[in-house]
């Protein structure tokens, strides 16, 4: 399959990830989502990327999901939302939790909207850098849908419970600002793309597999038990003491992120 609307390069390790159907604001149409997974599936498995920068070509990071687009093809819908198990995740939730599940870290550079699906994507990025004009809405509740792309595994750790509760009920469309006094982005900036540079660049010169473990640890246990996260803390500083760090043999296995993560299984 080539990639008609997502675009990807890398250059000095850097991955260059854009959601590119400008002429529909980036709106997700059933491609997109299967080029995005693509585009998840080749970073995991290239150890040169040690960073990654998602936006949205056009000024605007994405309107969220095209209704009427997937809605015409009743069997693409059925694609979309299809599992196997109920605690696993389909397609449109992996393109949100993928990024998460990368070894290395992810920042979405945000410009003009970012809405629905758009949002919930945009969550599962490590950090969110937007521009002053970017707004924010998860929209779903608006056409009578639940968000449903698993942006909820992160909001939950960046939100208090009525503050999302607020957020998802009434489908506001909040500016850049209020959503980094929220705690929803990471920073505003007049140029957010050259600060996703910079910082990308930064986490160049520090160990990738220290990164793949911190991102790794991070992601598993914040909601963990206490014991459950000074176990993880405790194998993933032996394994790395010990050498056994590469990202290619543990954090890049090509593993469906279905499955439920064991480190015996995983290297980690």
């Amino acid at each position: 399959m080539s990639l008609k609307y997502v675009t990807f390069n890398v250059v000095d390790g850097i991955a260059r990830v854009t959601l590119d159907r400008p002429d529909k604001l980036n709106a997700l149409n059933y491609q997109m989502f299967c080029e995005i997974r693509r585009v998840q599936k080749m970073i995991r498995r290239d150890a040169n990327i040690h960073a990654v920068i998602l936006s949205g070509a056009g000024g605007h990071f994405s309107s969220g999901l095209d209704v009427r687009s997937v809605m015409k093809q009743p069997l693409q819908a059925v694609k979309l939302l299809f599992k196997w198990l109920p605690g696993n995740a389909n397609l449109a939730q992996q393109v949100s939790l993928g990024w998460q599940r990368l070894p290395v870290p992810v920042i979405a550079v945000i410009h003009g909207h970012c809405y629905g699906g758009g949002m919930q994507i945009a969550l599962g990025a490590d950090m969110r850098y937007a521009s002053q004009d970017a707004d924010f809405s998860i929209m779903e509740a608006k056409w009578g849908l639940v968000p449903d792309m698993a942006g909820l595994v992160a909001l939950r750790s960046l939100l208090p419970r009525d503050k999302a509760l607020e957020l998802t009920l009434t489908a506001d469309i909040i500016q850049a600002e209020d959503a980094q006094t929220l705690g929803l982005i990471t920073r505003v900036s007049a140029d957010p793309m050259a600060d996703a540079i910079q910082m990308a660049t930064r986490l160049m010169h520090t160990s990738p597999d220290a990164a793949a473990a911190i991102k790794a640890s991070i992601h598993r246990s914040w909601s963990a038990s206490v014991r459950t996260l000074l176990a993880r803390e405790s194998w993933y500083q032996i394994r790395l003491l010990l050498g056994k760090n590469s990202r290619i043999a543990a954090l890049r296995q090509t593993r469906e992120p279905d499955k439920p993560w064991h480190p015996r299984q995983n290297g980690w």
